[in-house]
């Protein structure tokens, strides 16, 4: 019978050790998560997606296609000591390069590890937007190296270039540009323009960045279309606001957009504000606009709520025809199925109360 193991050490707690607590709690959700997709049967016409955390999303079509586009499982800082002196995270630090400041970022990670890469037992594709540490991970390519002979790895140049160094064999990386067409099961999947420019500002690093054009971010950095049996996805990766969505918008009929959204700290931009989300999505003409990566990063973390709040405020003035919707980590969404959801709630379980005569002193507990 399934249970919860809190005596480890079956009365000796010399026996519990560090390792033990590991293997016991991590990862927080076990294999909850990975039972959950591989038993649900997508409905004809329709797709699911799970948010893995960050911008780490699952997605299933009713042909049991499975993919993964931007999952990451590792963790920010972990000691406070480590960094604790001027220029710690080097000068070619991302956000060093962006605003100038020695001090570290505090950049712990705010959310739990919801699914297990080793315990995937379906999967047709791993994705990449762009090469920065939080889509892209040693752990997913090691499980998916080790337990599938003939998935592809799938991403822009510097991507590939990252999975290149971790050893996963050249026939399974695929490079990708904007303009290129993937076909997995009842997927087409079309890499579109990234327009994250904290990534044009990023490793190669030149030792003085005044005066010098970085290299192509198609090299760098995409977006995804991905065109299922229930409506086209759009991820944009660590986009930020451009009006190049618009051309977007006019090419593809999008229905769900999912844009990252985080609080920018004084000094530093690096993510959409709430007026970005709306505008993307009226850009894109979507029907559902979702914000992800606001989650991830302590730092960072933003509340989706202004995003509704401005979306109340806005919406009847300037005719918008999409709504929001906000997610949680872990959770499922199924368009169309799910398309008038402003809200996601986990199942609150207890359906079949009273199925059985409650063993209570009497009724009066209750």
């Amino acid at each position: 019978m399934a249970g919860f193991n809190d005596n480890s050490g079956n009365g000796d707690l010399s026996r519990v050790t560090k390792e033990v607590w590991k293997n016991n709690c991590f990862p927080e959700w076990g294999t909850w998560l990975n039972e959950e997709i591989d038993d649900t049967v997508v409905p004809a016409n329709n797709f699911a997606m799970w948010w893995l955390g960050c911008t780490g999303i699952w997605v299933k079509t009713p042909e049991d296609a499975n993919i993964c586009i931007d999952l990451w499982l590792g963790t920010g800082k972990r000691g406070k000591h480590a960094w604790d002196f001027p220029y710690s995270q080097g000068k070619n630090f991302q956000m060093y390069r962006m605003n100038g400041g020695p001090t570290y970022q505090p950049n712990t990670r705010n959310i739990p590890m919801v699914i297990d890469p080793y315990e995937i037992q379906k999967i047709d594709a791993v994705l990449s937007t762009h090469f920065h540490r939080d889509h892209i991970d040693q752990y997913v390519a090691a499980a998916i190296c080790q337990n599938f002979t003939d998935v592809p790895f799938i991403g822009p140049k510097f991507s590939c270039n990252i999975w290149r160094e971790w050893g996963v064999p050249e026939d399974r990386i695929r490079e990708v540009r904007p303009g290129d067409v993937i076909r997995i099961k009842d997927l087409e999947i079309t890499a579109v323009d990234s327009f994250d420019r904290t990534a044009l500002i990023t490793c190669p690093a030149p030792e003085k960045a005044e005066g010098v054009c970085p290299t192509d971010m198609d090299d760098r950095a995409v977006s995804y279309v991905i065109k299922t049996p229930g409506g086209t996805l759009y991820h944009s990766g660590d986009s930020h606001f451009s009006n190049g969505y618009f051309k977007h918008g006019r090419d593809y009929d999008i229905d769900v957009a999912l844009a990252s959204f985080g609080e920018n700290p004084p000094g530093l931009t690096d993510k959409m504000t709430s007026s970005d989300v709306l505008r993307m999505a009226e850009n894109l003409r979507a029907k559902v606009v979702i914000p992800f990566h606001y989650d991830v990063w302590n730092n960072m973390l933003a509340d989706p709520s202004e995003i509704e709040y401005l979306y109340q405020f806005k919406a009847p003035r300037l005719d918008y025809q999409f709504h929001v919707y906000i997610w949680q980590v872990g959770g499922q969404y199924i368009y169309p199925r799910d398309k008038d959801k402003k809200r996601f709630m986990f199942d609150r379980g207890f359906h079949d109360a009273f199925t059985d005569e409650p063993n209570l002193p009497f009724k009066s507990f209750l």
